[in-house]
């Protein structure tokens, strides 16, 4: 596909499933960690070809809830990488007009990390290009249950009624209630499941899998998915008008 080509219907937000770098790192003989390392630079290549083609949100799914069950010297060697990668990229990030947030529960994160949750958000608040969310410490049964939760506990201090709980007030007390729901969403490594992640959100999104594990996936790769997601026909739900001349 050529570069220069001019992609029609770019989505307003792309969530992306950034799987295979463990596997990435095995088939090179190399630690976990070390496919996790070389994921930051696909991240790079992500953001920057999302921003160019005019992607207003990317969500990456960075750490879910279930990877606390990953060997401890993996979770911890994640944890400080994004530490690092807090310190080394937020120049950047503001340069190039990102604003960079968390979506996730906070409280099982360090105070550590948390510290440098709230320098990277404080430091890009400004970012009007293009807003980067990290899913941290996500999965979107824990958030949907959550605010199962929350609605019920206002209903039975009688701040809602029951017949006022909608489709839009549960997107409103969701994580993501700050974002549009994500148009596309990619899956690199090969697998085809959503592995908990925005499942709510992604209701009626574009799907787009890949075999490409996420260290390999570049800017070339970011575009084939637009490439795709610009031929769907989104209905959602509904049919498709007829032409005039199917009348």
């Amino acid at each position: 596909m050529s570069e220069n080509k001019i992609l029609k219907n770019i989505p307003t937000h792309v969530a992306i499933i950034m799987d295979g770098n463990g596997r990435w790192a095995q088939e090179r003989g190399k630690e976990r960690t070390e496919g996790h390392i070389a994921g930051v630079e696909a991240v790079r290549k992500a953001l920057k070809a999302a921003a160019a083609e005019g992607v207003r949100y990317l969500t990456l799914y960075t750490f879910s809830t279930e990877n606390w069950g990953r060997p401890k010297e993996e979770v911890d060697g994640i944890m400080e990488l994004f530490c690092r990668s807090v310190v080394a990229e937020t120049p950047e990030l503001k340069a190039q007009g990102v604003k960079a947030r968390i979506m996730g529960d906070r409280s099982a994160l360090s105070e550590k990390v948390n510290h440098y949750i709230d320098k990277i958000e404080s430091e890009t608040a400004d970012g009007d290009r293009i807003t980067l969310i990290f899913a941290m410490n996500y999965s979107s049964r824990h958030e949907i249950t959550q605010t199962v939760k929350n609605l019920a506990q206002m209903a039975s201090e009688g701040k809602l009624s029951p017949e006022s709980i909608n489709a839009d007030l549960i997107s409103d007390s969701l994580y993501s209630r700050e974002y549009p729901d994500p148009d596309l969403v990619i899956r690199t490594g090969g697998e085809y499941r959503l592995s908990n992640f925005l499942m709510w959100q992604s209701a009626y999104s574009e799907l787009y899998f890949t075999p490409t594990l996420w260290p390999d996936f570049d800017k070339d790769s970011f575009r084939e998915a637009l490439e795709a997601y610009s031929h769907r026909k989104r209905r959602f739900g509904l049919v498709e008008p007829k032409n005039d001349s199917e009348k």
